[in-house]
């Protein structure tokens, strides 16, 4: 195997070779230990232009800077067959700053240097990080911690999603999303899938589907289909590698060619109810991520969209996206229907545009578009919001996913988000792999700001840092948010999640009031603590005060916001005051204290409703009449001086 293939294989990592020495103290290596799987999707660059390339395996590592155990399959267009159930040793070295360095080994004696940044699940993001001059591997790829007793065919069972993306020999594009139920037994029944392969589109049928865990000691295995597409007969086979029984990476090993593509990407078990999927299962946001390679202008280049799908959960859906292709960028909204059979298998039609997604779990899907861009991607389920600049704070390690061939770089790193308003910033440390070759260490700057109106989790980015930038940005929950670059003309998809960095300790950030005028005794005002982040597990409990009880009061207990919530409401009852009386109300958590001023004023008279005389004639000097007045409300306290006439 070329080194550059090994290099590549094991592209796991970020930060890599002899140009990141100063961050390799090893200081967290205890964060990277126990069975690992790891997946990789990119391309080989040369001087004639870019091919395909794909690599899954597994590794151990010892916590202590040691990988044994080690083993990967490889493939790519520019291989004269696939590297198969290759060993390899090797070390690595995690930083103070969760960035780290791996090197690896080959039994072939090929070596290799590569570089991760850790998230705070344990898991990893890697980059290749070797090309140069044009030419090497440039790709991206995540690693996630196995669990060495899923090592089993028998384990294997049950309905699975699946979501495999890649390109022939001629850098075509071609999806297949789909579904299946393992036996346990090797055998795959009830399939269901949907392909897209540039020039034709539509779904496949199963004739034959099989599996088989061959290695139980490194959790390898293989799966082979025979299906029906687009009227032909297509046999296809796949090497994969467990993470766990609910989640497989795969990768196609058969030598590359235009019936049997180069197809990598993961099988997740399906989180289904008794009855199946639904119209149901589609309801609230979602934040979708899709990727491409597309003629843009008047060549193919990297085509990537971000945006939020909003379903009702009866059939019908919005999409609002960002898209850059090729450095031609557009925005719209567009409505739709939708109808999902009890598979998981989910028809979308917006505007003109129609996808078929396949449900992994309530609002979580792999996505297809049928039209000839061959978009490829995944929708997560969005966080109940408004979302605010505060949705994004703490530690996050970012990397690129997805890329397409055709010049597309590939960053990853450890970033550090304020959350301040109305701009807030973000800082980090990237590195970044080409075909002009790696960039270690780079210092990141830049400011963002979430939409207030819509809330819906859309923010807009400015990269300060390097050659600058803009980049449009979609929360999915204040652990993870999805962007796109605006200014590059070979773009990626970025992924955002919570990084191994200690989270900044969670604050109150503000205490507001609503009204903040109100009349004693008669209206109340709502108050709304909000936090610096998320609230912990248990949720927070903030602490009230009022500075004159007799005029306003709040809840004695406080107010909590739950948890994942970052914010949450309380009611200011209020009393009759004989004059206007200001107070100030206090609320604290996580040692910051905010006060909010609220004036109760007194009840004005009420307004004089009637006046009547009994009797209303009487005989002068020898008679009276009585009158009544009559109030529209009770008089306040003290009566009410009515003046007559």
């Amino acid at each position: 195997m070329r080194k550059l293939n090994t290099l590549l294989f094991v592209c796991f990592a970020l930060l890599l070779a002899s140009t990141v020495r100063a961050q390799t103290s090893g200081v967290n290596n205890a964060e990277l230990n126990g069975d690992y799987a790891f997946n990789f999707t990119g391309f080989t660059a040369s001087a004639t232009g870019s091919t395909v390339f794909s690599a899954v395996g597994r590794f151990r590592a010892d916590g202590a800077g040691n990988l044994t155990n080690g083993e990967r399959d490889t493939n790519g267009a520019g291989l004269a067959a696939p590297l198969v159930a290759q060993t390899f040793t090797g070390t690595y070295s995690i930083g103070a700053d969760h960035r780290g360095v791996m090197t690896l080994t080959t039994a072939q004696g090929g070596s290799s240097k590569l570089a991760f940044a850790m998230r705070a699940n344990g898991s990893a993001q890697f980059i290749e990080f070797d090309a140069a001059g044009g030419t090497g591997t440039v790709g991206s790829g995540t690693i996630e911690k196995a669990d060495s007793t899923a090592y089993g065919t028998a384990k294997i069972t049950g309905d699975y999603a699946f979501g495999i993306a890649g390109f022939d020999p001629s850098n075509r594009r071609v999806t297949f999303v789909g579904r299946l139920t393992a036996d346990g037994a090797g055998n795959f029944t009830h399939g269901a899938a949907d392909i897209n392969a540039s020039d034709a589109a539509g779904p496949a049928t199963f004739t034959t589907a099989n599996y088989t865990v061959s290695d139980t000691a490194n959790g390898r295995g293989t799966i082979s289909f025979s299906i029906i597409f687009s009227g032909k007969p297509f046999s296809l086979s796949y090497v994969f590698y467990i993470v766990n029984s609910g989640k497989i990476f795969l990768m196609g090993r058969d030598a590359v060619a235009t019936s049997t593509p180069l197809l990598g990407g993961t099988m997740l078990q399906q989180q289904n109810s008794a009855g199946g999927f639904s119209n149901a299962s589609l309801n609230g946001g979602m934040v979708l991520y899709l990727t491409s390679l597309t003629v843009c202008v008047s060549s193919p280049a990297p085509d990537v969209l971000a945006g939020l799908l909003t379903a009702d959960g009866n059939g019908s859906i919005t999409l609002s996206y960002d898209r850059n292709c090729g450095g031609v960028v557009s925005s719209a909204v567009l409505s739709g229907t939708y109808s999902v059979t009890s598979d998981g298998r989910a028809a979308i039609t917006v505007g003109t545009v129609t996808m078929v997604a396949y449900l992994a779990n309530l609002g979580q899907a792999f996505f297809v578009v049928t039209n000839s861009s061959a978009f490829f991607g995944f929708s997560e389920p969005q966080a109940t919001g408004p979302f605010t600049n505060n949705a994004v704070i703490g530690s996050y390690a970012g990397t690129t996913t997805l890329p397409a061939p055709s010049g597309a770089v590939t960053f990853s790193g450890e970033f550090t988000a304020d959350g301040a308003g109305p701009t807030a910033s973000m800082t980090g440390t990237e590195d970044t792999g080409g075909g002009s070759g790696p960039v270690s260490a780079s210092a990141f700057n830049a400011t963002y700001s979430i939409a207030s109106s819509p809330a819906d989790g859309r923010g807009a980015m400015t990269i300060t840092s390097g050659t600058g930038g803009s980049a449009v940005m979609y929360v999915v929950s204040p652990s993870q948010f999805i962007a796109i670059p605006l200014s590059d003309p070979n773009p990626a998809v970025w992924t955002f999640e919570q990084g191994s960095a200690p989270a900044n300790p969670t604050f109150l950030s503000s205490l507001t009031l609503n009204p903040t005028s109100v009349v004693g005794g008669v209206q109340s005002s709502t108050g709304t603590v909000t936090l610096s982040g998320p609230a912990p597990a248990g949720g927070a409990q903030v602490t009230l005060s009022s500075s004159n009880i007799a005029a306003a009061n709040v809840p004695s207990n406080g107010v909590t916001v739950p948890a994942g919530a970052i914010s949450a409401t309380f009611t200011v009852t209020t009393s009759a005051v004989a004059a206007s009386t200001p107070v100030t109300i206090s609320a604290s958590y996580g040692g910051v204290s905010k006060t909010a001023a609220l004036t109760v004023t007194p009840s004005g008279p009420p307004p004089l409703s009637s006046l009547t005389l009994n009797p209303t004639s009487v005989v002068g000097g020898a008679q009276s009449s009585t009158g009544t007045v009559t109030l529209s409300e009770p008089a306040p306290a003290g009566g009410a001086q009515v003046t007559l006439s």
